[in-house]
């Protein structure tokens, strides 16, 4: 089987370990840098080439789509679906994780446990937004973000004030989040994979650091979930419409509530954490589903 991840940067460690998985099964696995696709947009053959060569032989694409360059990885893996490719996670449904307010909005219909978060455009309604997540200390947190940046605790109602009002004189989009105090600075990192959670950690933020992140220091470790965070999140991950995700929680006193669901999840802390071999997990759907899928025709919206 031939299958391409789709990823920036070949050294990355998930890109390094995907591409290993694969070829330890027997398959041809390659990693194409998806900003260097272009697209023969056409009604009978559409193609999609890549450094000169049409790519017109895989059998499944792994997306790995940086929050940065969104709208055109998603492009290419559209053109993929198009095509008729296995793509493990459409599409649409990346486009949906790489906007937090339509997330949190997706997630809400469906009843799922979120942290009280609160949006407006205008800086004249900063004193509503903050009553509307119970005051001080908050969460502020940029639409457009990863790894834990753009996210602020604000301890103070001047200080969110502040930090608010810098942010929409720059034109930027943000969220704000009641702060939950019992979470301690920990979350669960769940990797969903086919409507199972096939591996759990619990990330602990740096002292001094309310981030959970592994970027920003946090440590982690294996974690086992209650049946409540294990249907969260399995209920998170098909609300979003993704086959593989990461979902992030947070355990609180009126129960777990999602974070963050994230379609690219990073392998390495999961991975070494957990104990469990991820990449290797998300091969083998690859390969039940190319088995499954072979003349179906793929859902492109």
């Amino acid at each position: 089987m031939n299958i391409a991840i789709l990823s920036r940067n070949p050294k990355l460690h998930s890109t390094m370990r995907l591409k290993e998985a694969g070829e330890q099964r027997g398959h041809n696995t390659i990693v194409v840098d998806y900003l260097r696709c272009y697209m023969d947009i056409a009604a009978h053959k559409p193609k999609l080439i890549y450094q000169g060569r049409a790519l017109d032989d895989i059998d499944a694409v792994i997306p790995r789509i940086g929050w940065s360059q969104a709208f055109y990885g998603s492009a290419v893996v559209r053109q993929f679906e198009v095509m008729g490719v296995l793509t493990v996670n459409q599409s649409i449904a990346i486009t949906r994780t790489r906007d937090k307010l339509r997330s949190l909005q997706l997630l809400s219909r469906k009843g799922l446990g979120l942290p009280v978060t609160g949006f407006a455009h205008s800086t004249k309604d900063i004193d509503g937004l903050l009553q509307i997540v119970g005051g001080a200390p908050l969460v502020i947190k940029l639409l457009e973000g990863a790894q834990g940046i753009g996210v602020i605790l604000a301890e103070t109602l001047n200080a969110a004030q502040a930090v608010i009002e810098a942010f929409r004189g720059l034109d930027a989009n943000i969220l704000v989040q009641e702060y939950i105090q019992e979470a301690a600075g920990a979350d669960l990192r769940c990797l969903v994979i086919d409507g199972k959670v096939v591996a759990a950690i619990k990330r602990q933020a740096a002292p001094g650091e309310f981030r959970a992140n592994l970027h920003r220091g946090g440590t982690a470790e294996k974690v086992r979930l209650s049946p409540d965070e294990r249907s969260c999140a399995v209920r998170a991950a098909k609300a979003m419409g993704l086959a593989i995700c990461g979902v992030d929680l947070i355990r609180s006193n009126r129960g777990p509530l999602i974070m963050e669901v994230n379609s690219t999840p990073g392998l390495e802390g999961l991975e070494y954490a957990s104990g469990v071999d991820v990449a290797g997990k998300i091969i083998e759907y690859v390969e039940r589903k190319v088995d499954s899928s072979h003349g179906a025709t793929p859902t492109i919206e």
